[in-house]
């Protein structure tokens, strides 16, 4: 058993992960669009390169975590390593500097892509931690959960807090209200990858014999069917997602036209992930892992589609499908990143060779790409149905952001539901997997 305390202390590091990485999804877009002045085609574009240059990065330091040695061990160290340049390059990304056309492009493709490095460089290691903290199946729903938990407490910073920390820093001054708001909130993330660095352990190792090459451990990711299956649904679980909270502040102040109400909104969707992943566990122990993801997957479809038929009048019950969308999507997140150590089990079961931070960078990738793809759709929907920033925008233009954030992302969800089909590692086959391990350790 896993003491509560450590598990806090792992779930710190996803607060300080999420302060980013829910920053990037939720407000870097419209940084870049309404105060540094690019156009959304063009930050599409931007979000689709760098974010594919940054999933090909992922089984490298997958790579390189693995064959990691220190008296830290090998996950662990990343943390102290790179907290405080992660933290400064997300200070560079959302600062603006008097620069041409030609000069801010490629100010924000240079830090987008230090900042994306720096994100892969130290999450990576942090993922494959929660791996190795336990063998216990069980532990690992419980373990994830209290990830994710803490993780969407750092969204529910960032969404309560971003806008209100931009005004007041700002004082109307929106590039320096950024820049400032940045400061704190990377000043906050540093604080956190140290605890969660000096507050876990790592228990799970790999053979002492073990010593395979970069190619044999791509090789054996290759030979592992239900890794292969969770990067597919990895890809589409975050399309969606990623569409979707990306045009979650376009939709509040351009479709309902209530842009003094962006924080409450992106609040309440904080609110209701928290309460889905802390109940995750709970669910796990009573339903079968695979038949409740599914089932979860499904309904947060549901949710999206039927929001498309909300009309601007009815605040309140677009605000509650949001809420409600945000708390059946993540209550399944825990389940997926369950079975992510799960997968490794099988695969150092079907090829006696144990890859951690391969298959959790592996995975990444795919999420990536999914992340990637998401950022872009989003630019490029803004952009094919005449968004520009900061006017009164027309019929058609609000009809495609509606269209775009409500239907679009519930076939993420759906094929989602579809692939996880062939997810085959439930309860009996792990815990079975598991035995065998240990005998043939012993």
């Amino acid at each position: 058993m896993i003491s509560i305390r450590e598990k806090i202390a792992y779930g710190f590091g996803d607060t300080a992960s999420n302060i980013i990485f829910q920053t990037v999804m939720m407000f870097l877009l419209i940084f870049y669009t309404d105060v540094v002045g690019l156009s959304p085609a063009l930050v599409g574009t931007l979000f689709l390169v760098v974010r594919i240059f940054d999933a090909i990065t992922d089984p490298l330091m997958g790579a390189m975590a693995d064959r990691t040695k220190t008296k830290w061990g090998q996950f662990r160290p990343y943390l102290l390593w790179l907290a405080l340049p992660f933290g400064l390059i997300s200070i560079l990304a959302f600062t603006t500097f008097d620069l041409s056309e030609n000069g801010k492009i490629i100010y924000a493709f240079a830090t987008y892509s230090l900042l994306m490095i720096a994100y892969t460089a130290i999450n990576i290691p942090y993922s494959a931690l929660g791996g190795v903290l336990t063998a216990d199946p069980k532990e690992r729903v419980s373990v994830q959960s209290y990830r994710f938990v803490f993780g969407m407490l750092g969204g529910l910073i960032v969404a309560a807090g971003t806008m209100p920390l931009v005004e007041y820093f700002g004082e109307g001054d929106k590039a320096l209200g950024y820049q400032y708001t940045m400061i704190a909130m990377s000043i906050l993330g540093v604080i956190l990858f140290l605890l969660c660095f000096a507050g876990t352990k790592e228990r799970v190792s790999p053979p002492k014999e073990q010593n395979s090459t970069f190619k044999q451990d791509l090789s054996n990711l290759w030979k592992n069917d239900q890794w292969r299956i969770l990067c597919l649904a990895g890809l589409l679980l975050l399309s969606g997602q990623v569409l979707r909270g990306t045009l979650a502040v376009y939709y509040v102040k351009y479709y309902l036209e209530q842009a003094e109400l962006i924080t409450l909104f992106m609040t309440l969707g904080m609110i209701g992930s928290i309460l889905g992943c802390a109940l995750s566990q709970y669910l796990a122990k009573r339903v079968c892992k695979i038949k409740a993801y599914i089932a979860l997957q499904s309904i947060a479809a549901f949710i999206c589609i039927i929001s498309y038929f909300v009309s601007k009048e009815h605040i309140n019950i677009a605000f509650t499908l949001f809420f409600l969308w945000s708390f059946f999507l993540q209550m399944a997140t825990p389940l997926l990143w369950a079975k992510m150590a799960d997968t490794i089990d099988y695969g150092h079961w079907k090829t006696g060779v144990r890859i951690t931070g391969m298959v959790y960078s592996a995975v990444v990738f795919f999420i990536k790409l999914g992340v990637a793809i998401g950022g872009a759709l989003a630019g490029w929907l803004l952009a094919y149905y005449g968004y520009q920033a900061d006017i009164e925008q027309t019929e058609t233009t609000k009809n495609g952001i509606l269209l775009s954030f409500t239907v679009f992302p519930a076939f993420g969800s759906i094929l989602v539901a579809y692939v996880m089909r062939w997810y085959t590692l439930d309860t009996e086959k792990v815990a079975a997997i598991h035995q065998e391990l240990q005998q043939n350790e012993n």
